[in-house]
């Protein structure tokens, strides 16, 4: 890879390989910052007929070319480099990265010796890593051993990452997992003449053990320990190795993909490891915590970051198209139905969900049905949300000081990081939330799904170029957070939702913003009442403009301080403005029905959401 200093980068080429599309972004610096030109895109081509993903990158490099001017490609379909710009003659580029998740991705099973300890500790490296994790091994997931031995070997993934025992511990336990793969003889999925890569990152008394039992049979890598003591977790040297290897090995396998990675001046990322990565770097820059969903057709990712802690979730059966049969399976019908303001026939539903599960890139032709696809994609959001919480815990057992059984005991859940009230921004992405007709809609579809607490920011990702900024954080940090600021987010505004339960028509909040140009606006939110309070963007920076808020929440209800306590802060707006949340937290519908259309057909109003005229029609 050749040095690239970030003061000599005027001129960035990213490329996205996704599954079914090759997305390509230019950004230059213009003035002192760097902002996005152009995007262009294509079908991906890592599959028959054409087996060479490097041919939808280089059409859609050459759609760049084209809506930009600036000419990219020479003779022999080479990308130019270094960038030179003569008057009128622009050309070349100063650095190309990219991220992949054609061919499926990267797909990997985890084994460790306790489930709820180093097994989870190592399955939270793989997901940080952007891996789909297939299935967790462990000592006590009450699988006999010929049992455990024949699922590694039916499930064929690009890589087994291998854990157990804190440094010094026991080594008989990981020993015996070790003997499991040797015995299972595991096949990787992509190549078959080469042996299955296994990362090996528990007691470091082991190595050896390990070495002898499995050195043979797979291309064995040995990192530090994932657990190097119970209470702390060590998960940046295995990740670290699982891009390693899924360049080496899953990546090289791929059609085409020898090419590219000549091509590009990082290593190549998964594409979720990737977008993961842009959260962390904007939640350490600014000093926030950040959630982020991506939902797709088939999955839906959930990426956060508390207390400096970065997590990954995938929800590999919630999705908006593929699984949607799924979602309303685990959500049931009445959960889905009590976001809807009128009366649907059962079967009537239940064949648009199948009819969408075999037409995937249908969209929806009516009212109705767009505001039933997004009551589904609310479910699918919150079952995703409820997965990621059980998941991104403190270490078990351990903080908390329990005792050591405590951590054996698979019940014994750590307590979640996931704060609501001190997360300071929610982003959405994916088809449903990024496409939505209005904005409102998908900052109502955020604030149903997710309940923010207290003061949130809400934005949507506009044309999910994140996995692009991910790989390009590594090398330009700052050319990644003004793209992400400024062409990337779609600032949907700021949600204020008072904690505590309500009383119908009682008051929650007093209120009082000075908004800019010297306006003031106040009053009070009852409750189950929402407010929309407009403040967008400034017209010369097109960032949001801010308000000072001054906020009276009333006895038992709480907006960050405390109950009842009194808050002075700036608010940022957004396309939706100041959302005010009236409606308490943990909220939901009214169960009676005239009601629930009633309170839906408010809220929905209030935030311009849907025209009244259509939810009454």
């Amino acid at each position: 890879m050749k040095e690239i200093k970030p003061e000599d980068i005027n001129v960035i080429l990213a490329t996205d390989c996704g599954s079914t599309t090759t997305k390509a972004i230019l950004i230059e610096k213009v003035g002192d910052e760097y902002r996005l030109i152009v995007r262009g895109e294509a079908p991906t081509t890592v599959e028959a007929p054409f087996e060479d993903v490097t041919m939808g990158v280089l059409n859609a490099v050459a759609e760049v070319e084209e809506l930009s001017g600036r000419r990219l490609l020479d003779e022999n379909h080479k990308i130019i480099s270094p960038s030179k710009d003569e008057g009128d003659k622009k050309e070349g580029t100063d650095i190309y990265v990219s991220t992949s998740s054609a061919g499926g991705g990267l797909q990997m099973m985890v084994a460790g010796v306790v489930r709820s300890m180093t097994a989870e500790s190592a399955e939270r490296a793989a997901l940080g890593a952007g891996a789909i994790v297939m299935d967790v091994i462990a000592s006590n997931d009450k699988r006999l051993p010929h049992e455990q031995i024949e699922r590694i070997r039916h499930l064929r993934p690009d890589m087994i990452l291998l854990s157990g025992g804190i440094d010094g511990g026991t080594i008989t336990h990981v020993v015996e997992i070790a003997e499991l793969i040797s015995g299972a003889d595991p096949r990787p999925r992509l190549g078959s003449g080469y042996n299955l890569p296994v990362i090996y990152a528990g007691n470091k008394d082991a190595r050896e053990a390990i070495k002898e039992t499995l050195e043979d049979k797979v291309d064995l890598g040995i990192v530090d320990n994932i657990r190097p003591v119970l209470e702390k977790e060590n998960l940046l040297p295995a990740r670290e190795k699982i891009h390693d290897l899924f360049m080496e090995h899953v990546m090289a396998q791929a059609p085409g993909y020898s090419k590219l990675m000549e091509w590009t001046d990082v290593p190549i990322m998964p594409t979720p490891g990737a977008v993961g990565l842009i959260m962390k770097t904007i939640a350490d820059l600014e000093d926030i915590e950040v959630l982020g969903v991506d939902i797709g057709g088939a999955t839906t990712d959930v990426f956060s970051v508390f207390q400096g802690v970065f997590n990954r979730t995938v929800s590999a059966n919630l999705g908006m198209s593929y699984s949607v049969s799924n979602v309303f399976a685990e959500a049931t019908l009445p959960m889905v139905m009590r976001w809807v303001p009128f009366d649907m026939d059962e079967r009537d539903l239940r064949n648009r969900v199948k009819n969408k599960m075999i037409r995937p890139t249908t969209i929806p032709q009516s009212m109705q049905e767009l505001i039933f696809e997004q009551a589904i994609a609310k479910e699918a959001l919150r079952l995703a949300f409820i997965q990621h919480k059980n998941f991104a815990t403190v270490l078990k057992g351990v903080q908390q000081q329990r005792t050591i059984a405590d951590a054996f005991d698979q019940k014994a859940g750590g307590e979640t990081l996931v704060n609501m009230m001190t997360l300071n921004m929610l982003i959405g992405s994916g088809g449903v939330l990024s496409h939505a007709p209005r904005r409102q809609q998908a900052a109502m579809m955020l604030i149903d799904a997710f309940q923010p607490e207290g003061i949130t920011r809400l934005a949507v990702d506009s044309i999910f170029m994140m996995p692009q900024l991910g790989v390009l954080s590594q090398v330009h940090a700052k050319a990644a957070k003004e793209v992400f600021d400024k062409d990337c987010l779609i600032h949907l505004g700021t949600c204020i939702a008072p904690v505590g339960e309500t009383k119908p028509g009682k008051p929650v909040m007093k209120y009082r913003f000075e908004l800019p140009g010297g306006k003031t606006e106040q009053g009070e939110l009852k409750a189950g009442e929402m407010i929309k309070i407009d403040l967008g963007f400034d017209p010369d920076t097109d960032l949001p403009l801010k308000a000072k808020a001054v906020l009276e929440p009333e006895r038992g209800f709480d907006v960050g301080p405390g109950k009842g306590s009194h808050l002075e802060t700036t608010v940022s707006g957004g396309v939706s403005g100041l959302i005010l949340d009236g409606r308490g937290r943990p909220f939901s519908p009214p169960e009676n029905n005239k009601d629930r259309v009633e309170s839906l057909i408010q809220w929905m109003t209030a935030l311009n959401v849907y025209n009244e005229d259509a939810l009454r029609g």
